[in-house]
């Protein structure tokens, strides 16, 4: 049975800018539950990462509220790593003490060289190993993000947020990375695995990675439905998008977001 690890319920988010309201998400409802892949997709604008910024807890909603294990969120919290687009590694840390400082920051019981032996530990399984003491300046974008990967699994937190972590990269390490973190997410002890909401603009990412995907609305972000991902794993990426139920798919999410786009259009308002 599916418990609910996380529960988004009626949540609006505003800003103020040039001292005029702005709403990124409005009356946003769903489910995340414990060890699920969840996927946030959307138009630019939609409030995707906004969604995650109030499950990291750094934001807050001016309606509504997040449950994480039915306690209501009120600030960022040991129990949620991030990885964000864009390379979060201190530039004046070693790779290797840049994952000690994640893990410190949520494992304060364990000693300096136990926090190094973890690192080592995730920085091999994401192949770092010889480049464990380089400064970020020094790796490639694909090398930071694998290293940002093995800091947030080496933290060992029950959730993971995912900002967009692999858009900046080429396709052909974004489809390493992919296929990494989903064989470190699996991997784990099937009773324990760690509960993910990944943001990203591409369905077949999306699809590929997820049990369930939200489609937000654009501006401002509602849930314009949920969709089930059916695609049993281990997944064969070659032998996925062969299969007509994966074209069947990825033809229903694009035609949500074109349907989408067309409304706003069509009410004479600005997507952003």
């Amino acid at each position: 049975m599916n418990t609910s690890k996380i529960e988004i319920k009626n949540l609006t988010v505003d800003y103020i800018e040039k001292k005029k309201s702005f709403t990124a998400l409005k009356n946003v409802s769903f489910p995340v539950n414990e060890g699920e892949f969840v996927s946030i997709i959307g138009a630019s604008g939609c409030g995707k990462s906004t969604l995650l910024s109030v499950l990291e807890g750094i934001n807050k909603p001016a309606e509504g509220e997040v449950l994480i294990d039915g306690e209501r969120v009120n600030g960022t919290g040991s129990n949620r790593s991030v990885v964000f687009q864009h390379y979060s590694l201190f530039p004046w840390m070693t790779t290797r003490k840049n994952v000690a400082f994640g893990i410190q920051q949520v494992r304060k019981e364990l000693s300096r060289t136990q926090r190094l032996q973890i690192a080592d530990e995730f920085l091999d399984k994401v192949g770092l190993s010889e480049f464990k003491n380089k400064y970020p300046s020094r790796l490639s974008g694909g090398m930071q993000q694998r290293a940002a990967i093995a800091r947030a699994l080496a933290m060992d937190t029950e959730i993971l947020l995912m900002d967009e972590p692999f858009s900046a990269l080429d396709a052909k390490n974004r489809i390493a990375l992919q296929e990494l973190l989903l064989k470190l997410w699996e991997g784990e002890n099937s009773e324990n695995k760690k509960t993910v909401v990944f943001v990203t603009h591409d369905i077949d990412e999306a699809i590929f990675l997820s049990d369930k995907i939200v489609v937000l609305t654009s501006h401002p972000g509602t849930v314009y439905d949920i969709v089930e991902v059916p695609f049993e794993r281990p997944r064969n990426r070659e032998k996925l998008i062969e299969r007509k139920d994966y074209a069947a798919l990825r033809s229903k999410l694009l035609s949500m977001f074109y349907h989408d786009i067309a409304d706003r259009i069509g009410g004479n308002e600005v997507v952003i």
